[in-house]
């Protein structure tokens, strides 16, 4: 466990060990010149919250993770999940990392392709390994260059603050279609944007189950009004699948993660 992003643990518990690394040491690596003398290499433990990165990236003039601003998590909670925001996926900019076998226990240095990333996906999500490092391949900047993205990280930040809860909530409950699975399309693209259907739905403030709600907000999150429960939670996004199922005969995928739970709780 990183910083617990995207993860509904079960009202009864876990019963097993939980780590959170302290693998918090950044350093940098440069490229060799004459192959680009603009490339820089950065590389991160685990356990650093990629904010962190982000500003020790831009106080080193340093660009190109600024794009991930305001979204929270450490590195290996991002690795795992391919962080992404817009057209930006981490996986275009990591190009190698360490690993450890969770049964041998060895570490394994690895490049980008070991990961078989993909939206939501890496192969970290088989359980079978988990990261102890990351290296990213990064731009190195000029200080007016670093100025413009410092205010563009401001704004992402500003920006994701207005428009989605930053506490009480697991971040986006649901993840996005894949085109194969949906069959509505606009101006000819398949609406893969799950929180299009939920919008559509009527639900953003409104649907609730015991102290759980939809955050007024985004549709896409759910939001603890102070003392709900996991099962709270489970109940309304089964019922928000429900919606999205009788109106558009799709059922909704979750971004977040059970843990603890006898047997899947949502609809499948």
């Amino acid at each position: 466990m990183g910083s617990g992003a995207n993860i509904l643990i079960s009202d009864a518990g876990f019963n097993g060990l939980v780590i959170k690394p302290k693998l918090n040491n950044i350093k940098i690596n440069n490229i060799n010149s004459k192959i680009n003398s603009k490339n820089i290499l950065v590389t991160a433990g685990s356990g650093v919250e990629f904010s962190d990165l982000i500003n020790f990236c831009l106080n080193n003039n340093i660009l190109g993770l600024e794009e991930f601003s305001g979204i929270p998590g450490t590195v290996g909670g991002s690795v795992f999940i391919n962080l992404h925001y817009f057209e930006f996926l981490l996986s275009q900019f990591l190009v190698s990392a360490e690993v450890i076998n969770k049964n041998t226990q060895e570490v394994l240095s690895v490049d980008n392709s070991w990961f078989e990333f993909g939206y939501n996906k890496s192969k970290l999500n088989d359980h079978n390994y988990y990261l102890l490092n990351a290296t990213f391949k990064l731009t190195k900047a000029s200080d007016l260059e670093v100025a413009y993205a410092k205010g563009r990280n401001f704004e992402i930040i500003r920006y994701r603050t207005s428009r989605y809860p930053n506490k009480n909530t697991c971040g986006s409950f649901f993840r996005n279609f894949h085109e194969h699975e949906v069959n509505l399309k606009i101006n000819n693209k398949p609406m893969i944007y799950i929180a299009y259907y939920l919008d559509k739905l009527g639900i953003k403030g409104v649907l609730k189950s015991g102290q759980a709600q939809v955050s007024y907000q985004h549709a896409n999150m759910l939001v603890n009004l102070g003392k709900a429960t996991s099962q709270d939670i489970v109940n309304l996004a089964k019922e928000m699948q429900t919606l999205v199922y009788n109106k558009y005969k799709i059922i909704p995928k979750p971004e977040c993660l059970f843990i603890g739970f006898d047997k899947y709780p949502l609809l499948k």
